[in-house]
């Protein structure tokens, strides 16, 4: 059953669309992960589910946002809150930039149960929450304050919060940014456990191609705000179609047999006051043709996958037969 529908989502700043066209879909009790390099608009796409941006200048411009078939979009400021924590939680790639540093982790859980009414024993059920996450002494964690807890612990601390009201729907932004290899996997591992356990439907943001083809059913690949190419992750990670799913995979997931090389897509994420015309992705190609002037559709092929590419149906290695 579908949980999450994003359809035609367009985000702007001052005139500029920064999302454009985007279409997703998470389904209860699934992981789909959204990819890109930074700058591709990954981030702005949750904050739009949210109803929260970073700048007040940043607005949803078109498209609509169904949650359980409900239109966030046409929810009031007031509405928009009781779903926020209550049926949407987030977990933020920063806990420091999310976490009071002046308020004891404890009591920042809790405040997300009074928040949304459930002032009565919420410090005891703060301190489920903490124990939830697998925090060791939770009543001792409870107590400190951010500065005092490892990075590990701070994004625990972050999922405990979010998960207070037991969302139907979480988003998880570049979860593990900046922890180390085992600390990652920990973190990753406790969101797939609690998945199964509180039944969530999961987006799961990164730039992390590895993560992503262990941990979801289904990814989307963004490029300068848009979606390219959309699939089953082992069928998108084994055989990309799109030039720019390709150069990632390349760059990323190629064991050390096949690249000869270190690999990297050449030029950079367009600005989004100076983007290319037609295909976003054309000035970096090396299969661009005089049609790629022209944006190509997100357009399925026959099966569950679909991209935006006017060359995807010659199967070509974009990168491999351009040496």
């Amino acid at each position: 059953m579908t949980l999450l529908e994003i359809d035609s989502l367009s985000v702007g700043l001052r005139g500029t669309l920064l999302v454009q066209h985007v279409s997703l879909r998470v389904d209860r009790g699934e992981t789909v992960g959204l990819v890109g390099e930074s700058g591709s608009g990954k981030s702005l796409t949750a904050f739009a589910v949210m109803g929260l941006f970073p700048s007040p200048d940043l607005a949803i411009r078109a498209g609509q946002i169904r949650l359980d078939g409900v239109d966030l979009r046409t929810m009031s400021p007031r509405q928009l809150r009781a779903i926020r924590g209550a049926q949407i939680g987030m977990v933020f790639q920063d806990p420091s930039a999310f976490l009071d540093p002046l308020m004891p982790v404890g009591a920042q859980v809790a405040e997300a149960l009074r928040i949304h009414g459930r002032a009565s024993g919420a410090a005891a059920e703060a301190l489920r929450l903490l124990r939830l996450v697998d925090l060791p002494d939770p009543a001792g964690i409870a107590r400190r304050f951010p500065h005092m807890l490892s990075g590990g612990q701070r994004q625990r601390v972050l999922i405990a919060a979010a998960l207070a009201m037991r969302p139907d729907l979480l988003l998880a932004d570049e979860p593990t940014t900046a922890l180390d290899a085992t600390v990652q996997a920990g973190i990753l591992d406790l969101l797939g456990r609690l998945q199964r356990e509180l039944g969530l439907g999961v987006l799961l943001i990164s730039h992390d191609l590895a993560v992503v083809a262990e941990r979801c059913t289904q990814v989307a690949v963004m490029y300068a705000g848009r979606i390219v190419e959309t699939g089953p992750a082992a069928a998108l990670f084994t055989a990309p179609r799109h030039p720019y799913t390709q150069g990632l995979v390349r760059s990323t997931l190629a064991t050390a047999a096949d690249a000869k090389a270190l690999f990297g897509i050449p030029g950079r994420v367009p600005s989004p006051a100076d983007m290319p015309t037609g295909c976003r992705f054309q000035p970096r190609c090396p299969l661009a043709v005089e049609l790629c002037r022209t944006a190509p559709a997100l357009t399925p092929r026959g099966d569950v996958r679909a991209d935006a590419c006017w060359r995807s149906h010659d199967r070509i290695d974009a990168w491999r037969d351009a040496g």
